[in-house]
């Protein structure tokens, strides 16, 4: 499975649980939790780097904690983009980007990237004798 489409489908498995768990992210029907996933997977890979970049003396002075910050922003950019992604305010945005992260980590974190088979090769000693 090609990876940006396998973190879709880990951001999907994760976003549905966070919209289970907590009472300030919703999703209100299936296509939302898909178009959701796709679009955050986006907002993460397009956006969240310009984000990190503008905002990284911040995040250095506070020794990374407005990281976090930047988070709820990605994920309420994407909440913003699609509808029926509804997240209630910008703090249940931070938690829910964290919750997302730490379920990522959960569900994807199992798969191993596969190491590309090594031939077997015989060493042959030509040093003259």
């Amino acid at each position: 499975m090609p990876p940006f489409l396998m973190r879709c489908v880990t951001t999907a498995l994760s976003l549905g649980v966070v919209s289970w768990i907590l009472p300030g992210v919703t999703i209100t029907s299936i296509s939302a939790l898909l178009v959701g996933a796709v679009v955050l997977a986006l907002v993460n890979t397009i956006v969240k780097p310009v984000l990190i970049l503008l905002t990284l003396p911040l995040t250095f002075m506070t020794i990374g904690v407005f990281y976090f910050i930047v988070n709820g922003v990605a994920f309420s950019i994407a909440a913003w983009l699609v509808p029926g992604f509804i997240v209630s305010s910008f703090w249940w945005a931070v938690l829910g980007a964290g919750l997302v992260g730490f379920v990522s980590i959960l569900v994807g974190g199992s798969r191993r990237p596969q190491q590309p088979k090594r031939a077997d090769v015989d060493i042959i000693d030509v040093r003259p004798s």
